[in-house]
């Protein structure tokens, strides 16, 4: 069957095959739950606070769990410690050395290391952590960014729920 788009595929040396495209329509649908819960968690971050940057790797982590919901990056597991961790690393890395490029790679360069040291390698997270080294503000963001990984977590769930409709859908 050929491909009506081209899509990334793995390296050679991997063994998962490459993501199957669907039909722009399925594409689509896949593309209106993140969409959603993105949207939402922008409505939250604007009613409770002023720092939407903070919250910016967060759409990272929701299209990519829309490109392949099945990856081990994109589990609930993976984003939720990736994330969480991230946001503490640059919040107390501000908190000890104030804002500017140090403190940003610093929070960087220990984010980078522990998710590697802890298996939970999730891209966003850097950008997570530079965000909050680089303009952190007070303690409340940390907890508003931590309700926000929350929900987005609730996409890994609906992209699965939405898989498996798609499936469904077609054997019918």
């Amino acid at each position: 069957m050929k491909r009506p788009h081209s899509t990334p595929t793995p390296l050679r040396r991997n063994k998962r095959s490459p993501r199957h495209r669907l039909s722009w329509k399925d594409e689509l649908v896949l593309a209106t739950a993140p969409t959603i819960v993105i949207l939402t968690v922008f409505s939250l971050v604007e009613v409770l606070t002023s720092q939407r940057l903070l919250f910016a790797s967060l759409a990272s982590s929701a299209f990519l769990i829309y490109l392949d919901p099945q990856h081990e990056t994109n589990t609930v597991k993976t984003l939720v410690i990736s994330q969480i961790m991230a946001a503490t690393i640059g919040f107390v890395i501000f908190m000890v050395m104030g804002s500017g490029y140090l403190s940003g790679g610093t929070a960087m360069i220990m984010t980078i290391v522990l998710m590697i040291v802890l298996d939970v390698m999730h891209p966003p997270a850097v950008s997570t952590s530079l965000s909050f080294a680089l303009k952190a503000g007070n303690e409340s963001n940390l907890v508003l960014f931590a309700l926000a990984v929350g929900i987005t977590a609730l996409l890994v769930g609906l992209e699965r729920f939405a898989l498996w409709l798609l499936v469904y859908l077609e054997q019918k």
